[in-house]
């Protein structure tokens, strides 16, 4: 059986890519996601990077996203090693 992560690591850039691709905003994306607008720009802003399930899961849902959409780039995951 598979466990939950106890965070996801998102990617601020391709998190911001695909909410404009829906045409939302920040505060309509946060607000659909039950998020904060400021929790939500220090993402894409890559102020943060981790996120719990729960959080994750909404705005992933929201954006109509994969986690391999939101994820960081393999390159960039092998750099902070």
């Amino acid at each position: 059986m598979a466990r939950t992560p106890a965070h996801y690591l998102v990617h601020g850039p391709s998190l911001r890519k695909q909410r404009k691709s829906l045409g939302l905003s920040v505060q309509e994306a946060a607000d659909r996601a039950g998020i904060s607008r400021s929790y939500l720009q220090r993402l894409e802003t890559g102020t943060r990077e981790r996120m719990g399930p729960p959080r994750y899961i909404r705005l992933r849902t929201v954006l109509s996203a994969t986690d391999d959409q939101l994820s960081p780039p393999p390159e960039e995951l092998r750099e902070e090693r």
